[in-house]
């Protein structure tokens, strides 16, 4: 196995100069980020979900728009730039910028400040904020004898946080007041470049910007951020070959699971090139272990301000459409829910036709992260409380301890499909199927719900590393467990599953028809 001691992941480091000054293993993409100053637009929006690189991205465009050429040597940039300048460059991460119109004044105000050090800009205390930072462009553009770039990063963060509240009003004020110098000043400017994860299309930036290019779909960018099959090869070889050692895998085998995790987003109909999840992968790589990275960093806080009712709506999005026009132009707060979970990560394009986009889950990762966050809403309990018995089940359906595994799901159905008057619209047993296929994904399992064979329609399937639980679910006065029993037998349901090396189970569940739960169950093999 190759050596790794002295390889460094950069797990979660956002600068392009620490990573090189370090000695940070560093994926490169400097040729996209050459063609995307030098033969892209002035002005340009790339969109991206949260924890996928766009920090970094914004920091090496800085570098290399400062001519930091020492940060660059050995990289494919060299072979391209021949002119190095210093450009004079304004930097904003507006995810400081707080919820409320307050803490966003205060940081702008805070970040202009700096600038006017630098350029020895004497302003007038009662100066708007407009006018500071058209006079920091216009100094800035006088002094260096050089046009400006101007680098907005998480440009959304106080507009998603402020959404659904009575401040969200009076930061939109602020972002017309002060951004509308961007178009104003384009003279002095060369260079423009704001990311985010979604898109406030009239209210923001996007209404005084209406130069504004949305690259997020261009092909050329379609890798620009996160990393590919060919860049895994490249970099990651020794790092594969320790985790495989690690987990007892091969390398093979680790790669897969890697791929079954992170993998699968798509950012452009006209390259769908496959990319991982940055930060997952790095974390998983750095760690020799699969787990939920992305989730576990807060990726699920901001879903009930945009989704309603989602943990009825989960199937809808295995596979689900959006027209064209609303994915890549609509603004976040109108275009329903597929739209904020394409923008934030939740889904992917899987496919593209006359008609529009077809969507689905990228990964395991993303989908269980989603189920686990509409349990609770579901069950109507407190994550707290279920949180034990969802280990249980786990730990006990992964070692085939059925009896324990249902004695353990029947606690947690155990009156939901009654109590639950969202689920009012369906009849008992999709109720039931419901919940039970959510608790299911919510626990890391390969969950397929309704799954058609040429005898008939299986209600769940659900598979672990060592077994595969074929579940057919009956009301008590429709038969119970022994009709479940008998569709399993008579319709040979466990027949396809054979083949796999796992051992197949099947199991019989009565379910109460007043919605109080799960009465019995019976095992087939």
């Amino acid at each position: 196995m190759t050596d790794t001691n002295n390889r460094k992941l950069p797990a979660g480091i956002q600068s392009f100069k620490v990573i090189r000054e370090e000695g940070f293993l560093y994926v490169d993409k400097t040729d996209i980020v050459w063609n995307l100053v030098n033969r892209g637009t002035k002005f340009n929006y790339l969109s991206r979900p949260r924890r996928f690189g766009k920090s970094l991205l914004v920091d090496t465009l800085q570098m290399y728009l400062e001519g930091r050429k020492e940060l660059f040597e050995g990289l494919k940039i060299m072979q391209l730039e021949k002119d190095w300048k210093k450009r004079p460059v304004i930097r904003l991460d507006m995810s400081r910028g707080g919820a409320n119109a307050e803490t966003l004044r205060s940081y702008l105000s805070m970040r202009f400040n700096d600038y006017e050090e630098m350029y020895a800009i004497n302003i007038d205390p009662t100066a708007q904020l407009a006018d500071r930072f058209h006079a920091i462009i216009k100094a800035a553009y006088k002094q260096t004898g050089l046009q400006v770039a101007i680098l907005i990063d998480e440009y959304d963060s106080p507009l998603q946080h402020s959404w659904k509240t009575p401040e969200h009003d009076r930061c939109t004020e602020v972002y017309r007041e002060v951004f509308a110098i961007l178009k104003a000043d384009d003279e002095y400017e060369r260079f423009v470049f704001l990311t985010g994860i979604t898109k406030f299309t009239q209210i923001s930036l996007f209404s005084v910007l209406n130069n504004l290019t949305n690259i997020s779909f261009f092909p050329e960018y379609a890798a620009i951020c996160g990393i590919t099959e060919q860049e895994i090869g490249e970099n990651f070889e020794p790092e594969l070959e320790r985790m495989g050692a690690v987990n007892n895998w091969t390398t093979q085998e680790t790669h897969d699971k890697l791929k079954e995790y992170y993998d699968g987003y798509h950012f452009s109909e006209g390259n769908m090139i496959d990319v991982y999840n940055p930060f997952s992968l790095i974390n998983a790589l750095n760690q020799s272990r699969v787990r939920n990275f992305w989730a576990a960093s807060g990726a699920t806080s901001l879903i009930p301000k945009f989704v309603s009712n989602m943990e009825l709506r989960m199937k809808n999005f295995e596979h689900c459409r959006i027209m064209r026009n609303t994915l890549e132009t609509s603004d976040v707060t109108g275009g329903g829910a597929e739209l904020f979970l394409y923008q934030s990560g939740y889904l992917t394009i899987k496919d593209s036709d006359e008609f529009g986009y077809i969507l689905g889950f990228p990964n395991e990762e993303v989908k269980q992260a989603l189920y686990e966050a509409v349990l609770p809403s579901l069950t109507l309990r407190q994550e707290s409380d279920t949180q034990s018995l969802q280990a249980n089940l786990y730990a006990q359906l992964g070692m085939g301890q059925t009896d324990d595994a249902m004695k353990t799901l029947k606690a947690l159905v155990a009156d939901v499909p009654y109590s639950n008057k969202k689920l009012a619209s369906m009849d008992m047993e999709e109720r039931y199927r419901l919940v039970i296929s959510t608790i299911l994904n919510a626990i890391g399992l390969k969950v397929e719900v309704e799954h058609m064979l040429a005898t008939g329609r299986i209600d769940i399937t659900a598979q672990t590393s060592r077994y595969i639980y074929v579940m057919e679910l009956k009301l008590r006065n429709n038969g119970g467990k022994d009709a479940a029993i008998q569709q399993i037998r008579t319709r040979q349901y466990l027949e396809p599953f054979k083949a796999d090396k796992r051992q197949v189970i099947g199991l019989g569940i009565e379910l109460d028809e007043n919605g109080k739960g799960i009465l019995d169950w019976e095992k087939v093999d």
